[in-house]
């Protein structure tokens, strides 16, 4: 009983401190909620982070995608968490995983964050930012660096309740394989695109077919 009322009590935190990003930064967050544990498990098995070994998230907010994540990724992964909220990014760096690194930026930095923190050209990036709030332009450079440098035979994954990655991507990625988890408030879609690559790549070569 008291191991269920802590693990109650750091829910009803996380929640709390999820909704004080969402009123200090409205355009950046993307639900006055945080992720459930449905959508956290279906991320891993999406982005296939079992086999992953550089992984970028974008927008990881308080940290329950991450820490479902790193439970599945290897041992000698690594995972870049990247975030612009100041309260979120000192929630992040409480994770106490050494293939975590977390930075306090933005999506649009990410080659230089890339470079900065000594990560090669990732496998996997994952991003829950809200691309349906931010301007065009800014969409379409942070997707545009995204697939610059997605390793060959990588996938970038956005899950999103809204569809303007789908149409903003499109120009960009090609068609994405997308897929829904109902189990979530709200229901988020997932828009997957595989880069192209070498054979014998992680993942499908070319991008993947919308039904």
């Amino acid at each position: 009983m008291a191991i269920k009322g802590l693990m109650r009590v750091a829910d009803m935190g996380e929640r709390l401190a999820f909704l004080r990003g969402f009123m200090a930064r409205p355009r950046e967050v993307a639900s006055l909620v945080p992720s459930s544990r449905f959508l956290e498990r279906r991320i891993s098995r999406v982005i296939d982070a079992g086999e992953a070994r550089t992984v970028v998230e974008l927008g990881p907010g308080t940290g329950g995608t991450t820490r479902a994540v790193l439970a599945e990724l290897p041992a000698d992964a690594h995972l870049l968490a990247v975030d612009t909220n100041p309260a979120f990014v000192r929630r992040l760096k409480a994770i106490r995983d050494p293939r975590l690194t977390v930075a306090e930026g933005s999506a649009e930095d990410l080659p230089a964050l890339l470079k900065a923190h000594g990560l090669t050209r990732p496998d996997v990036i994952f991003s829950g930012i809200p691309f349906s709030t931010m301007p065009e332009e800014t969409a379409n450079g942070i997707l545009a660096g995204v697939w610059r440098v997605l390793a060959p035979g990588g996938r970038f994954m956005a899950y999103q309740f809204r569809d303007a990655v789908l149409r903003r991507g499109r120009p960009i990625m090609g068609e994405p394989l997308v897929e829904c988890e109902w189990v979530n408030l709200p229901p988020m879609h997932f828009y997957s695109w595989d880069k192209s690559g070498r054979s014998g790549s992680r993942h499908t070569t070319g991008s993947a077919t919308a039904p």
